[in-house]
């Protein structure tokens, strides 16, 4: 579903609610607490005219009653929705414009096109968005599998080492490790260091043992963080010449570079400026966007993660990291 399916189709409370209630209980009504099917609904009504200042926050207009242990509960309840204030069609509007924005939306633009009241609200609900796009359970990486860094944030400076002891370029970056089969998806992630023991982390939870080829390019710390499976299938190349061919694989990292590519565009272009302790939702999101841009569903699966995942308070979002 595009904005104008979502805008046609889940126009209204009601739509919504009745569209979440299809995610989240296909086989029909069960209570979240007993999985009991007996089930009474309580409809409120919610007066339009009314301030926000004078009418309850997250008052839905469809609640209901377990007959059999007496919670109730709502199609909401604990999922990236509860305790929002804001109607469900400013939601799946803003989850539509997410999904399709192949560089990614600012709060600021989701604010502007959504008639959104704050900015701080606006900024709070595409995090939210963000935390249901991050993969809890991501199978390994399988085929031909290309890995590089990139650095991200901080001044540039010339590359090298510094004879005066001053920090040099890559101390004022922060490392992003991509991965991407060929043909196929794409992970991020966010370390400290590109340093042995972090590579080998990495290599061993996300790497399957039948993986046809690695390519990297030519840094030494990528054979030595690999065992010796990965060592017999690992190809490197030399950036300063030209690509090389195995057999009928070509030893490249272009694949991986080009998701790089969009991945600092969308940074740039779109929000410009990113805090690092932030870094790794928004690494969720362009991940997540580029693995189902060929999914004709990627709406309705995007709903069903945000309701199988817990919001976050406003608070851990703003708090300093530990």
């Amino acid at each position: 579903m595009n904005l104008i399916d979502v805008t046609k189709s889940l126009g209204t409370e009601d739509q919504c609610l009745d569209f979440l209630e299809r995610m989240h209980w296909p086989n029909g009504i069960r209570c979240l607490a007993c999985e009991s099917e007996k089930i009474s609904t309580i409809t409120r009504t919610v007066d339009p005219t009314k301030k926000r200042s004078e009418k309850k926050q997250n008052k839905r207009t469809r609640l209901y009653a377990c007959l059999e242990c007496g919670k109730r509960f709502t199609s909401t309840a604990g999922s990236v929705f509860h305790g929002s204030h804001l109607p469900l069609t400013t939601w799946f509007m803003a989850i539509a414009i997410v999904m399709d924005a192949k560089k990614g939306m600012s709060a600021l633009q989701l604010k502007q096109h959504l008639g959104i009241g704050s900015y701080r609200t606006a900024w709070y609900m595409v995090h939210r968005i963000r935390k249901a796009m991050v993969e809890l359970f991501p199978t390994k990486m399988k085929g031909v599998v290309e890995i590089d860094e990139t650095y991200i944030g901080g001044k540039s400076i010339r590359r090298g080492n510094r004879r005066d002891g001053r920090t040099t370029w890559r101390d004022k970056k922060d490392t992003v490790i991509g991965m991407r089969e060929r043909g196929g998806r794409v992970r991020f992630f966010h370390v400290a260091d590109t340093k042995l023991e972090t590579m080998k982390k990495i290599f061993d939870r996300h790497i399957s043992s039948e993986t046809k080829r690695i390519m990297t390019d030519s840094a030494v710390v990528y054979d030595f963080a690999m065992d010796k499976d990965f060592q017999r299938v690992h190809r490197m190349v030399n950036h300063s010449k030209e690509w090389v061919k195995y057999g009928d694989i070509n030893v490249h990292t272009n694949t991986v570079e080009s998701a790089f590519s969009l991945l600092k565009r969308g940074l740039i272009g779109s929000f410009h400026r990113v805090s690092i302790k932030h870094l790794h939702r928004y690494l969720a999101e362009f991940e997540h966007r580029f693995n189902a841009r060929k999914d004709e569903n990627r709406f309705e699966q995007m709903v069903r993660r945000m309701l199988s995942t817990e919001g976050i308070e406003y608070k851990q979002l703003t708090a300093d990291p530990a």
